[in-house]
């Protein structure tokens, strides 16, 4: 269980005011100068030390990424906050945003000295419009503070810090699909290589994180990489915030400590599930694109990279959500492939064609409307799709779908026989 004094996110339910006083209260901009005036490399050598991991779900070694940001030259580096947050399940950055903004302004600008960048993007989806008031008030804050522009905090560094309002779309929270957004184009991602550390946001050197990740390192910077690290388990350390809905007595967003049993997760601040444990039916322990998890696997799986991975599943964006007895767990899985179909870009054949193929399979599942062998031809569709195409939307969509062959399709079966299907 997390300390109360290692917690980050100390206003992640509005309990103080979010403005540049409230943040300033909460430790926010103390001594943010010192940190500049050290230099990125050392920032960056401080984030590696504290094994800080991308939050969004890649979970990819965040000092890492920043060092690959070429050495200085002519071309523009540019820093871009990823404020998309479009994960079904998923709701933590919006508290961040609409709560701490002056937290995640702070740590933009620490990140852009890391990457040797000028110019930093918070590109935030337009559904959040009252998030995005209160990061505009709190940019408009801090340019009249002093705090960013020209001569950031009196350190000699400049940076400007623009917010930039998507149109709405889930697969312009992938990277690369961000920067065409931003640049005015069709969110649609990009091939690989070349990677955004070389040719990202018009063309430059451009580095992206998610909004959790940015936040944090503020605070990472002035306590100490040793301090982070020393929260978790090796290789997924630090603190995370998790999405705690569904089927459970008290649906919250909470900060804890990374590597938390999940079943402590949901008992713990959740208030339990609806009806007791024993009413548990499954969980999906990382937003709505990770496979779900049994009862079982919920009893021994920890809410890390690593933890979860080894119960067949990942921690993508920590949006736990939880199913009882009473869901149709068919049904639930269906909805996840109807909205992937639709959110599909359309680029990649693979996913344009197959996540409709899937959701329109997935809902013959639902009426029994199949027979028995089609269930090894929605996996072997599934499979077609995951690793083929340029982004991760083509895992997201099958993944969700693997996980229920894999553990309830003695489920999917009897709802044929029921109907009439079968061999």
């Amino acid at each position: 269980m997390l300390n109360d004094k290692d917690r980050i996110f100390t206003n992640l339910y509005g309990k103080s005011s979010w403005t540049l006083d409230g943040a300033r209260q909460r430790g926010v901009w103390d001594g943010t100068a010192a940190l500049i005036q050290k230099g990125g490399a050392w920032i960056i050598d401080e984030v590696k030390a504290s094994g800080l991991r991308g939050r969004g779900g890649a979970g990819f070694a965040t000092g890492l990424k920043w060092s690959f940001m070429p050495k200085p030259s002519e071309r523009a580096h540019y820093f871009v906050v990823n404020a998309d947050e479009s994960e079904p399940g998923t709701c933590k950055d919006r508290d961040i945003l609409r709560f701490d903004p002056h937290r995640l302004i702070e740590g933009a600008l620490l990140a852009a000295v890391a990457v040797n960048a000028h110019l930093a993007f918070i590109y935030i989806r337009g559904e959040f419009v009252n998030e995005a008031r209160h990061v505009q008030a709190a940019l408009d804050e801090a340019y009249a503070a002093g705090l960013i522009g020209k001569n950031a905090c009196g350190s000699g560094w400049d940076c400007e810090v623009v917010l930039h309002r998507g149109a709405g779309a889930y697969v312009c929270g992938e990277e690369s699909a961000l920067m065409e957004s931003l640049e005015g184009k069709k969110g649609q991602p990009r091939n690989k290589p070349p990677f955004p550390a070389n040719a990202g946001l018009y063309g430059c050197p451009t580095t992206i994180n998610n909004v959790e990740t940015v936040a944090a390192v503020g605070a990472i910077l002035r306590r100490g990489g040793a301090w982070y690290a020393g929260i978790g388990r090796p290789k997924n350390s630090g603190t995370k915030l998790f999405c705690l809905s569904g089927h459970v007595n008290t649906p919250c967003n909470v900060e804890e400590e990374m590597g938390i049993p999940l079943r402590e997760l949901i008992e713990r601040h959740a208030g339990g599930v609806r009806g007791g444990w024993d009413n548990l039916l499954a969980v999906i322990p990382g937003g709505s694109s990770v496979p779900v998890l049994t009862k079982e696997l919920s009893e021994k799986a920890l809410m890390d990279y690593d933890g979860l991975r080894e119960v067949g599943s990942a921690l993508g964006s920590a949006g736990v959500i939880v199913m009882d007895k009473s869901t149709d767990i068919i049904a639930a899985i269906a909805r996840l492939s109807h909205f992937y179909c639709h959110e599909s870009c359309g680029q990649c054949t693979p996913c344009r064609e197959g996540t409709g193929w899937m959701a329109r399979m997935m809902e013959r599942m639902v009426r029994g409307e199949a027979k028995v062998e089609d269930i090894d031809t929605l996996w072997d569709v599934s499979k077609e799709i995951e690793g083929k195409t340029i982004c991760a939307l083509g895992d997201a969509a099958a993944w969700p779908v693997q996980g229920l062959i894999r553990h309830f399709r003695p489920e999917m079966e009897a709802r044929i026989r029921a109907a009439g299907g079968g061999r």
